[in-house]
């Protein structure tokens, strides 16, 4: 199962909207034919995973990191596969989250008088499909908000200056992080501060490129922002009706969504959920975005990159939360990971449920 997870994990820039899963069969102790989910539309892991054994599938136990599907789809119900190919057993991670699977794939095999079972290293198989757990159990993407900070918790001078906090290993590291994402979100604030194309570069990404999506209460993206010179789909939120300003977006190459003001933020990303099937976001933003979705428990995971240097008092700070006025206010994180990328430090934290 181990295998079958380290090779679900190559799928990891691919797959989306698909959950990322890897597949291994086994006849005794001798792996007899694996694959991966390589992207949407193209076969899956199970099906590349059976092409290799050929004859030696029948009576194999077949581990997956995913319960197959069993439903026609782009592509035909690995169930019928399996069952087909005669294999004795199959085990899966984890259950899948979508209601048409949801257990009842591991149901139909055994009717056919195949062994099953799931639980073994679900967590692992869980979390490298986080988001798409998330988005069919909550109606809502895995949000991922990045920021780089300096000792002093600063990630802009007073002036909005911010290039560069962290170093080179730091700033490409970023790029692996957009390149896995759905969607890179951000506000019209630093659109207009940074003017931001928000693409992945330096990484291959041949199947698809991720959403760019700003926020924009007031309509205020220029038409000549530099996400708007390369390839790929941005999409602008807002709950401005100023038609004129509509159409200017929209002939250079924006897709404006209205959205009502109340329960602006939740709308935002249900949205992308729901219509755009979006798993994963990286919130790439200033303090005032990040803050509000932090305080509206809309934020999943924050990824630091801290670099050892001081900004002073005057410099921006991370997060813009005047709301939190007395210790029991404060929002409380669980430290996931740290390690060093390059000569900058990366704090990978779990926010806590409010």
């Amino acid at each position: 199962m181990a295998r079958a997870i380290r090779l679900a994990a190559r799928g990891l820039n691919s797959t989306q909207p698909n959950p990322r899963v890897g597949c291994v069969l086994v006849q005794g102790d001798q792996i007899v034919g694996e694959g991966w989910h390589e992207a949407a539309g193209a076969p899956h892991a199970e099906v590349h995973a059976l092409e290799q054994a050929g004859a030696a599938a029948a009576g194999a136990t077949c581990y997956v990191s995913l319960e197959p599907c069993n439903h026609h789809g782009r592509t035909p119900p690995c169930t019928e596969a399996l069952i087909q190919a005669g294999v004795a057993r199959v085990i899966a991670a984890m259950t899948d989250p979508d209601p048409r699977m949801a257990g009842q794939s591991l149901a139909q095999l055994e009717k056919a008088g195949i062994v099953t079972g799931h639980g073994l290293l679900e967590y692992q198989a869980s979390e490298l499909n986080r988001g798409y757990v998330r988005r069919l159990t909550a109606g809502l993407p895995y949000v991922c908000c990045k920021q780089a900070v300096s000792l002093d918790g600063r990630t802009a001078m007073a002036s909005g200056e911010s290039k560069w906090i962290t170093g080179e290993a730091a700033r490409m590291d970023v790029q692996r992080l957009r390149a896995r994402s759905c969607a890179v979100l951000t506000g019209i604030g630093t659109v207009l501060q940074d003017d931001p194309r928000l693409d992945v570069r330096h990484v291959s990404l041949p199947h698809r490129r991720p959403l760019r999506v700003v926020m924009d209460r007031e309509l205020r993206l220029p038409t000549e922002a530099r996400m708007l010179t390369v390839p790929g789909r941005v999409l602008v939120f807002t709950h401005s009706d100023n038609s004129y300003k509509h159409g200017a977006l929209k002939r250079g190459g924006a897709e404006v969504v209205m959205m009502r003001e109340e329960g602006f933020l939740d709308g935002v990303l249900r949205y992308l959920a729901e219509r755009e099937q979006v798993n994963e976001v990286l919130v790439e933003a200033g303090p005032t975005l990040t803050g509000a979705l932090l305080l509206d428990g809309l934020i999943d995971e924050l990824i630091l990159y801290q670099a050892p240097i001081i900004m002073g008092d005057s410099a921006r700070g991370l997060f813009h939360l005047p709301q939190l006025q007395n210790m029991q206010d404060r929002i409380e994180l669980t430290l996931l990971e740290s390690r060093h990328v390059g000569g900058d430090m990366r704090l990978r934290l779990a926010v806590r449920s409010q």
